[in-house]
């Protein structure tokens, strides 16, 4: 017994000495509130009938619940290298995340990578946000939200676009990518690129699977800029017989700017309908409008429109209103409000996970408590 204590006393020892040499963080936040929603559905397909009204515990009000674990070691002359492995949980009944096939979760179903930084930037490998969701983010005043924002308009796309929501590979665009790697460029006056190819894996297809994307931002004084140009074979369904079909891709331009606690912000998204490869059939247009009243209480509002270009009778138009206020470092307090008029086959939702019928106008209202740690 004496023999076996000290092994493990000399392992414990070793142990904090590796801790100690390279830093790991455990972190996270659970985001949780009550939900009411005017109509509701049992899913996203074109088929799907309205059910009705909702009242609900939600999860994700303002982003997703999740915990994770990040470490870095510097091996000098200014590099480290580092990790990171983070999972999304829905904290109404502790369930974990959707991963890339359908039907399927995944403990770290959001970040599994490794990479190295220093001056020249970072390079990151393993599965990952894509560098267009920062992007989007970016030049949304309501930061690409779980709630009526740039985010929920972009998922919007995906829906009418055959997306089923039980998956995380979706046919326009991308929220995370598998098997991805992604270098950051460091800031140059205020402007960076980051750069990401995906290898598909396929035997005797050089192209199935892939995906690839380059994305410019900028900034500085105040304004935020960014350009995401995105590209994929075999999306979603498809990707269950690979032939190196390309068929997503996607173009954004956005704008931010904030000025005295005032921000303001637009952008403009053009994506191609995985059915229909040889046209570009979907938009997206948004603008928001925000006031920060004091460090730690703030309202924004965006309007989100989204427009079937090969028919005029699809198109959808959704508005959006949430304040924050921050209870304490580490806790935020939330209400939000939001409306969407679907037209035709569109069923653009207000919050993430909660399907609407195609062509079914809704209101939903959320009231919740984020806390980070």
């Amino acid at each position: 017994m004496k023999l076996k204590w000290s092994g493990g006393a000399v392992l414990a020892v070793f142990a904090c000495v590796a801790h100690a040499q390279s830093s790991v963080t455990l972190y996270g936040a659970i985001d949780s509130g009550l939900m009411y929603q005017s109509t509701s559905a049992a899913s996203f397909a074109p088929t799907a009938r309205n059910n009705g009204h909702v009242f609900a515990f939600k999860d994700a009000g303002i982003y997703s619940s999740f915990w994770g674990l990040k470490g870095a070691e510097d091996i000098g002359g200014g590099y480290k290298v580092n990790f990171r492995l983070q999972g999304v949980f829905n904290s109404g009944n502790g369930k974990l995340g959707l991963a890339d096939t359908t039907g399927g979760t995944a403990m770290f179903n959001q970040q599994t990578t490794v990479g190295v930084s220093g001056p020249f930037g970072t390079f990151d490998a393993g599965r990952q946000f894509t560098p267009m969701i920062y992007a989007m983010a970016d030049t949304d005043v309501r930061a690409a939200q779980y709630f009526g924002s740039v985010l929920t308009a972009w998922l919007g796309l995906n829906q009418v676009a055959g997306w089923p929501g039980t998956n995380s590979n979706v046919p326009i665009g991308a929220l995370y990518d598998s098997n991805a790697l992604v270098y950051q460029s460091p800031k140059f006056y205020g402007a960076s690129v980051a750069l990401e190819y995906a290898p598909g894996g396929v035997p005797g297809q050089i192209q199935g699977g892939t995906r690839e994307s380059a994305v410019l931002r900028y900034s500085n004084y105040g304004l935020n800029l960014s350009a995401v140009y995105y590209n994929a074979h075999d999306t979603n369904l498809a990707a269950a017989t690979p032939t190196g079909l390309d068929n997503n891709r996607l173009y954004y331009l956005g704008a931010k700017y904030t000025f005295r606690g005032v921000s303001v912000s637009a952008s403009y998204g053009i994506g191609k309908n995985p059915s229909n490869t040889s046209h570009t059939d979907y938009e997206m247009i948004s603008g928001g409008l925000g006031y920060q009243f004091t460090p730690g209480f703030r309202v924004t509002s965006g309007f989100y429109y989204l427009k079937d270009r090969n028919n005029s009778a699809n198109h959808s138009s959704e508005y959006a209103m949430g304040a924050e206020y921050s209870l304490s470092k580490r806790t935020t307090g939330y209400a939000q409000v939001g409306y969407v008029a679907n037209r035709g086959t569109m069923n653009q939702t207000i919050t993430y996970g909660q399907p609407v019928a195609p062509g079914v106008s809704t209101t939903a209202a959320m009231i919740g408590l984020r806390h980070s740690f």
